[in-house]
């Protein structure tokens, strides 16, 4: 009988398929995983110290940066728990680009989860493909935002600015020719809303063509099906939010059962798996994809129909237009004092969470009556779902733990924050 030798093995924190700053320390027999111990810790940046010594508003750039895939439901969930302290509702039409901007992020989120994922465990072509479509979700963070990945756009009482009348076009080039160029472009004639709209339209065919490559694939299910089982009780017990739970059997999602904006006013459904392995929460995620098409769909039609402000009309909270500013002493007085001190909020406690792309994301606010959080906590989805790295890939192989890493769906910006 041949002997396994008993060692120790650092996986990560510079592995390709770490995905990040993760350093795994591998307790293995032979090819077989005894003990998995990951060490946190190697990106730590304080960002709930440092929002707590900025006015409110200043801080909604930190939390871009947390999960950095999932820029704008982050944003939300910060800014909904300020609104609770501030006891104010925004307008509804931006309630609707809110939830709109949340599932074009949450695609981008499974593009980029989809392709890495493939990567990973060595199916090239979905990247190629992936990130084809995710290009063109980056435009629109782009013509809301004026940034590609760090937007900033929620605020408390709203957004920062209403849609784009004008999709940007991609301009003249030596490198392609004029045949070219209007191709390019023949989606961005119109506003942000007629390019969501085309994007709607070919992007369940892009699914499609995902699907085709790796769904029935041989070798993608050789590696994903019954790898890192977890069942529906226990995925509760370890606090799994998002498809991590829903992989698991658990029809919970916080835009159904605690709807918040206006995702009760919408139609769509959950998707749910059977087996809790690493397969079903691919299944669950490639589902998640049509689903949140669908929604965008909704609300582009309710945003065609209802123009309207997207800010709330309190000079206190939301600042005001530049023409007012430019004519008006008090306008000026309190755009001013917005921008250097903020607002105070009311002393208190709130918590609000947002079904973001990994699992629910939420912000847990103490206020003391200042003008700056006296705590603020965060609550991400990645870190719990780490902390279970051990439980689920003890007696796997190696190569299952490149598996299991990219189902979790892992960003490190809030696991070290």
């Amino acid at each position: 009988m041949a002997e396994f030798q008993s060692y120790t093995l650092n996986f990560g924190p510079q592995h390709p398929a770490a995905h990040g700053v993760l350093r795994l320390i591998l307790e293995m027999e032979g090819e077989t995983i005894t003990r998995a111990d990951p060490h946190v810790g190697l990106l730590h940046r304080g960002t709930e110290k440092l929002a707590e010594s900025k006015p409110y508003n200043q801080s909604i750039g930190y939390m871009d940066r947390l999960d950095y895939m999932a820029m704008m439901c982050n944003e939300h969930g910060y800014v909904l728990a300020v609104e609770k302290l501030l006891g104010i509702d925004p307008p509804v039409r931006a309630q609707y680009i809110r939830v709109m901007m949340d599932e074009v992020t949450r695609i981008l989120n499974h593009l980029l989860w989809l392709g890495t994922h493939g990567l990973d465990v060595g199916a090239m072509t979905a990247f190629l493909y992936t990130f084809r479509e995710r290009e063109d979700l980056i435009d629109v963070y782009e013509a809301v935002s004026g940034a590609r990945m760090h937007a900033a756009y929620y605020r408390p009482g709203g957004v920062n600015r209403d849609l784009p009348e004008q999709m940007p076009k991609y301009e003249p080039s030596p490198y392609r020719s004029e045949k070219e160029l209007r191709e390019m472009n023949r989606a961005r004639e119109g506003s942000v809303l007629d390019f969501l709209d085309d994007f709607c339209q070919r992007f369940p065919g892009c699914v499609d063509d995902y699907e085709t490559l790796l769904t029935e694939n041989r070798i993608w299910k050789q590696r994903l099906v019954d790898v890192c089982v977890v069942d529906a009780d226990r995925a509760k017990a370890l606090g799994f939010t998002g498809p991590m739970l829903r992989g698991s059997g658990v029809a919970w999602d916080l835009r159904k059962t605690q709807p918040y904006e206006v995702y009760d006013q919408l139609d769509f459904d959950i998707p749910v798996g059977t087996n809790g392995d690493c397969y079903d929460r691919y299944l669950v995620r490639m589902e998640e994809l049509r689903q949140s098409t669908r929604i965008i769909e909704q609300c582009i039609r309710w945003l065609r129909a209802n123009p309207g402000p997207v800010r709330i009309d309190d000079p206190k909270v939301s600042p005001p237009s530049r023409e007012a500013m430019k004519d008006d002493m008090e306008s000026l007085i309190h755009h001013f004092k917005l921008f250097s001190e903020g607002y105070c909020t009311p002393p208190g406690e709130v918590y609000a969470a947002v079904e973001a792309p990994k699992g629910e994301f939420g912000a847990y606010i103490v206020s003391d009556g200042a003008n700056k959080p006296y705590r603020l906590k965060i609550r991400p989805p990645c870190y719990i779902h780490l902390s279970a790295m051990d439980e689920m890939i003890r007696g796997h192989m190696l190569a299952d733990v490149v598996t299991l890493i990219g189902s979790l769906d892992v960003v490190f910006g809030e696991v070290d924050r």
